[in-house]
């Protein structure tokens, strides 16, 4: 019987596909899935990464686990995240701005052109000028949680997960369970 810390020695019939995004946030959900340490070489007998940090892959293809981290923010933000929701079988929205909008959506308070103001214009560091670029992606007016713009399967709160969630979560949907996690892997840090 598996505890949930070692994935099962069985052969699984095909090697699960997943790709992962940062979106507006602060990596740090990446940087806990990175944390599972030398586990990552353990969990390559049954998964496949496609766009991660681990593979520098730009594009995403069809995938089963698509993992996105960050709230959405501006435009290039909505086309990643639907372009995620378009290929992957499930979506996972990880961490508190994933979750809820987290440290981000504090702009939510300032309308956003009071808010360009207050850092561009009317601050003498910044060159008082608003950028106003083709390059820079458009902002939205409010920050928002992933699932108001796509539907989200499922969620991993914490701020961020730590790597033994992550762990748990992955390797639940790798046997084909519903993920649970305990309380005790839960932090809000």
């Amino acid at each position: 019987m598996n505890d949930g810390t070692n994935i099962p020695d069985r052969a699984a019939p095909r090697k699960l596909r997943i790709a992962t995004a940062s979106l507006a946030g602060c990596f740090g959900c990446h940087m806990s899935f990175l944390d599972i340490d030398e586990r990552i070489l353990e969990l390559t007998k049954f998964v496949e990464f496609d766009r991660t940090p681990l593979t520098d892959i730009k594009d995403i293809g069809a995938c089963d686990i698509g993992i996105i981290e960050g709230a959405v923010c501006n435009a290039e933000n909505v086309r990643v995240l639907r372009e995620f929701r378009r290929h992957c079988k499930f979506l996972v929205a990880i961490g508190a701005c994933a979750v809820n909008g987290g440290l981000p959506a504090l702009r939510n308070h300032i309308p956003l052109a009071d808010l360009l103001t207050g850092v561009y214009r009317d601050s003498p560091d910044n060159g008082q000028v608003i950028p106003n670029d083709p390059e820079l992606p458009l902002l939205l007016e409010k920050v928002h949680p992933l699932n108001e713009v796509v539907r989200i399967d499922y969620f991993v709160p914490g701020c961020p997960p730590s790597n033994e969630a992550i762990w748990k979560f992955l390797t639940d949907l790798i046997e084909s369970r519903t993920p649970r996690l305990e309380n005790e892997l839960l932090r809000f840090d």
